[in-house]
C-alpha cells in the first residue's frame, strides 16, 4: 500500500524522458481527451499535467510530465486531478484512478467521461490515433439535425 501512496505522490524532475534499462520508471508526456459535453479547464495526474481541453476534445501529450513505471502491475493508482467549470464557476474534482494495463511505455492520457468518470492509459499512440487503445471522442448527433 505504501508503495501505491508514493506513486500518487512522485513529481516529475525531467519531461518527456525516454526509459532506460537503469532505471525502473521514466518521465511521460501527459495527454487529455475529453468524451463529454463540457470544457476541461485544467487536469492533471499525480500533480503533472495543467492543459485544458475542449468539449469532446482529443490532445496529443504535449504537457510535461509523470512519472510511469516501465512495468505495468495489479493495482497501480493515479491520483487525478481536474477542473471542469460550470459557467464562471471553478468546479475542482479530484479521483485515485486505476492505471488500465499496458504492455509497452507512453504517454499517460487522462480520459474523461460523463459523471466524473475517468480512465488513466499508457499509450505510446496519441489520442486522436487509431491504434490509441480508447476510441477518440464523438459528438453526438442532435435529433433535430437528423
Amino acid at each position: 500500500m505504501r508503495a501505491l501512496l508514493v506513486l500518487c505522490t512522485i513529481l516529475l524532475t525531467s519531461c518527456a524522458t525516454q526509459p532506460n534499462q537503469a532505471s525502473s520508471s521514466y518521465g511521460a508526456s501527459v495527454g487529455i481527451v475529453n468524451h463529454t459535453d463540457k470544457f476541461i479547464y485544467s487536469a492533471a495526474v499525480n500533480g503533472a499535467g495543467g492543459a485544458n481541453m475542449p468539449a469532446w476534445g482529443t490532445g496529443m501529450a504535449n504537457v510535461c510530465c509523470a512519472m510511469v513505471p516501465k512495468k505495468w502491475y495489479p493495482g497501480m493508482v493515479a491520483l487525478v486531478e481536474w477542473d471542469m467549470p460550470e459557467g464562471s464557476k471553478h468546479i475542482y474534482k479530484q479521483q485515485k484512478v486505476e492505471v488500465e494495463q499496458y504492455s509497452e511505455p507512453g504517454s499517460i492520457y487522462l480520459h474523461f467521461y460523463p459523471e466524473d468518470k475517468v480512465r488513466v492509459i499508457v499509450s505510446p499512440y496519441d489520442g486522436a490515433s487509431p491504434l490509441h487503445p480508447i476510441p477518440r471522442p464523438k459528438k453526438p448527433t442532435s435529433p433535430q439535425n437528423k
